[in-house]
């Protein structure tokens, strides 16, 4: 499939360098393609120069410039769109059929479908999880499994709320004037321009979850997206709905910001955890004093993650946009009863927080989640009204990380070794979202698994064994965990370049994800003659 796909107008400038799938042709028209196009052209240098300020960026705290926004009281967001009013369950997830229809039917309000975290970017995963959403939209949706079990949908669906991948990440198989599309725009683009009119006419709107920003100056890109987008294909301005997930903790400092260049089409706040702790270990983990301790002790309720989580829902709460809550991961089973409890307390304390709903992975959490929220707001719809005025969330509240209790254990750093080896396993294989010692892990575990990996390497961090992290040691870990899986030497040495890259470099990367799909998961076809 290549030019022979894109209109006379976008022959010439647009090339799809993906293998030809069934359907494909539904969901890459030429009339798809000049829309890209146009997105690719009108934005790629915005996109590139926000991406260029990340590592310009020196020092973090509230900005100076934007005070008069942050105690301007005046301004706020729309009221809650169709299909947003209630949210107090979210599901989240991968776009494959089966997946897509058990979270549609799981009882949640909203279903976020996931284009990044939770989904490894083959282009087959890429265009078959749209043909998949244009089907769900359609209520046509259906799955037979390999055992002959048959999925379709119910009478009472969940909410759809996309979330691209983020601004740092390209779709190579996708390019305009030789240069590979900003997978953001991809995802974006391609779920907007087919759908965005459908779902109005079926009382909802084209909504989104916005991930990994960085700065307010971001929020003006996606803004500047939606407004462009919408006029393009005549859609009402402010008909598209945005929730940003503050998963960085530059994005920390500037939550109001977001929200008032977002503010015509602003939803709400997200807030995430493992992504959040891994943007910690990026800006600081060469400082000895943000050393952390094994992940699982660095909960929501330590100090510096309590100071982010209250002043999302004050920020918020000041502003009519809701705040929802963070991911409980845990795959329910027989075993589960203690991590169940858990997530029974977290959700709770997330009610009682101010949160207006909260995320959950596996349909078997719904209940649990629903019924934590259920007895805080009872018949009320949000919990706006509490606008949190006694919280007073410093800069220093913000990075007292060394105020995190907790330990490096040995089995901690073979935790991280396991799942990171797992989960990129899995991921080279085209699956993002993966059960792992009855949690559900996705490319946000295996990025905070190999920061603190780097961390505790970097730092020499002893263990609760007396033992130090070095590389010898995980290099011998990553030797267990490739013998356990019996990979083969193609696998295993692709596994080992990973960790390699992302664990054991003298500079900690960005992303590893990035270089993961770049190096491994691109399959190009030559153009057509």
């Amino acid at each position: 499939m290549n030019v022979q796909a894109a209109t006379c107008s976008a022959r010439y400038h647009v090339e799809v360098r993906g293998a030809h799938g069934p359907r494909y042709d539904e969901i890459v028209t030429p009339e798809a393609l000049d829309f890209l196009r146009d997105l690719h052209r009108t934005f790629i240098d915005r996109r590139n120069y926000v991406l260029d300020r990340r590592f310009r960026r020196t020092g973090l705290g509230f900005l100076t410039e934007t005070k008069a926004i942050r105690e301007d009281p005046t301004w706020t967001v729309p009221p809650p769109a169709p299909g947003l009013v209630d949210r107090r369950v979210e599901i989240t997830g991968p776009v494959d059929a089966k997946m897509a229809i058990n979270a549609l039917n799981s009882g949640a309000n909203v279903w976020m479908a996931d284009f990044e975290d939770a989904t490894s970017p083959t282009w087959t995963n890429v265009i078959e999880s749209q043909v998949n959403l244009r089907d769900a939209i359609a209520g046509t949706l259906r799955h037979v499994s390999a055992e002959g079990k048959e999925y379709s949908l119910g009478a009472d669906l969940a909410t759809i709320v996309v979330r691209p991948r983020g601004w740092h990440l390209l779709e190579r198989h996708i390019v305009v004037d030789g240069n590979p599309v900003p997978a953001s725009l991809v995802d974006f683009g391609l779920f907007f321009f087919h759908n965005a009119q459908r779902l109005i006419d079926q009382g909802s709107g084209p909504y989104f979850y916005l991930p990994k920003l960085e700065s307010h100056l971001e929020a003006r890109l996606w803004n500047d997206v939606f407004v462009f987008a919408q006029d393009r294909l005549g859609i009402p301005q402010g008909t598209i709905r945005a929730t940003v997930l503050i998963e960085t903790i530059p994005a920390a400092f500037e939550m109001d910001e977001i929200l008032y260049e977002l503010r015509d089409h602003a939803a709400g706040l997200n807030a995430g955890r493992w992504d959040y702790i891994f943007s910690i270990i990026k800006n600081y983990g060469k400082d000895a004093s943000f050393v952390l301790p094994d992940r699982a002790e660095v909960t929501m309720a330590v100090p510096f993650m309590r100071a982010y989580t209250e002043l999302l829902v004050q920020t918020c709460h000041k502003r009519g946009a809701y705040a929802i809550g963070g991911m409980a991961a845990v795959i329910p089973s027989r075993e589960s009863t203690a991590a169940l409890e858990k997530v029974r307390v977290d959700k709770e304390r997330e009610a009682t927080a101010g949160y207006d709903g909260s995320w959950v992975a596996h349909p078997g959490l719904v209940e649990t989640c629903r019924t934590a929220f259920d007895e805080v707001l009872g018949q009320r719809q949000n919990q706006l009204h509490r606008t949190r005025d006694e919280v007073s969330s410093t800069e220093d509240d913000l990075l007292a990380v060394a105020d995190t209790p907790g330990t490096v254990t040995a089995n901690g750093v073979r935790t991280n070794v396991s799942v990171l080896v797992r989960y990129l396993d899995a991921w080279l294989d085209g699956r993002g979202a993966v059960g792992l010692d009855g949690l559900m892990e996705d490319a946000a575990t295996a990025e905070i698994s190999r920061c603190q990996l780097w961390q505790w390497i970097h730092h020499g961090t002893v263990m609760d064994d007396g033992a130090r992290v070095t590389v010898p040691l995980i290099a011998q870990l990553l030797d267990f965990e490739l013998a356990a899986l019996q990979a083969s030497a193609e696998r295993g040495e692709a596994l080992r370049d990973l960790v390699r890259f992302g664990a054991l470099r003298e500079t900690l990367p960005p992303f590893i994800t990035e270089y993961a799909y770049r190096r491994y998961l691109v399959s190009l076809q030559k153009p057509a003659p």
